[in-house]
């Protein structure tokens, strides 16, 4: 040994006799767009990962739009024969089922952000060096992912209740479930941003998402309403995406003109009938502003 590495060696043993130590530089990478992308990338892939090692979940949250479809539409077939012009009511009703599936997927997603709050792994992820905006997109997109796929489930019968299957028909009904799973998502996300226990959340979701499903004209046509739930109806959000996924459905169908016209009368705002391409920008619009008002809410946050 060199008297160098005696001397180096002494000193550090000094040092540590003396009860310090030589202080850790943390060096923080700067912001780039990379690091953004990557914190985006890996709030998404923590959702993936989530919703594929929790089959119960994905069991589960298939009950509810399988009993309105199987057990509601054909209970109800012979009360509604008269009515349906020979169509399916289980029919008539997919484009809504569809619609609660992605819903109330999405919703779960957003609420494990409840969860990582009350278990400390929100706060892990806020005081990170990526911006606030990269999580809740991540979250959004990821959210959105998983609605989609659960969708798909829904999609794949779409033999049993008498929709051809299409290749064009699948795709526009997955691009459509895509877009309202990523809206749906960014406002569960924007709800879940001022909410702190689990139990409040559910509350908030049960109170505003059934209404909103019911009200949306899922279960039934939209012309002809009484006025008060004319009004309902036009200013539901979820009206804007069962209307086009309904009319991309019934325009596959091989139905009379009469049952086209009661059962898909399409949606209007007085005497303009709304194209679905704008219904379905409306959903996309909602979507963008709600995602902006939960990033604004989690940079607000302490």
């Amino acid at each position: 040994m060199s008297a160098t590495d005696t001397e180096t060696t002494g000193a550090g043993a000094g040092a540590e006799a003396a009860g310090t130590a030589a202080p850790i530089r943390v060096a923080v990478p700067p912001r780039s767009l990379r690091s953004e992308l990557r914190a985006i990338k890996i709030v998404f892939r923590r959702e993936m990962i989530r919703f594929r090692s929790d089959r119960l979940r994905i069991v589960t949250s298939l009950v509810q739009p399988l009993l309105f479809l199987f057990v509601l539409g054909s209970g109800l077939q012979q009360l509604s024969k008269s009515g349906t012009h020979g169509v399916h009511l289980t029919t008539f009703i997919y484009p809504g089922v569809l619609c609660i599936t992605v819903m109330f997927t999405a919703m779960f997603s957003a609420a494990s952000i409840v969860w990582d709050r009350e278990f400390g792994f929100m706060r892990e992820m806020m005081v990170a060096p990526v911006r606030r905006s990269s999580i809740v997109i991540g979250k959004c997109l990821g959210g959105a992912a998983v609605a989609s796929i659960q969708g798909i489930i829904l999609i794949c019968l779409a033999g049993a209740v008498h929709v051809p299957y299409d290749p064009l028909l699948l795709l526009g009904i997955f691009g459509l479930q895509l877009l309202l799973a990523f809206s749906i998502t960014a406002f569960g996300v924007m709800v879940a941003a001022r909410i702190k226990q689990i139990q409040s959340f559910m509350g908030v979701m049960q109170m505003i998402v059934m209404p909103m499903f019911f009200i949306s004209g899922a279960l039934f046509p939209v012309s002809g309403l009484p006025t008060w739930l004319s009004v309902l109806n036009r200013i539901d959000p979820l009206t804007y995406a069962v209307d086009p996924m309904r009319r991309l459905v019934f325009g596959h169908l091989d139905i009379s003109d009469a049952a086209r016209r009661a059962l898909d009368p399409g949606v209007s705002w007085g005497s303009w009938h709304l194209p679905a391409v704008f219904e379905a920008g409306v959903v996309l619009a909602l979507g963008l502003v709600m995602l902006a008002i939960a990033i604004w809410e989690f940079n607000a946050a302490e």
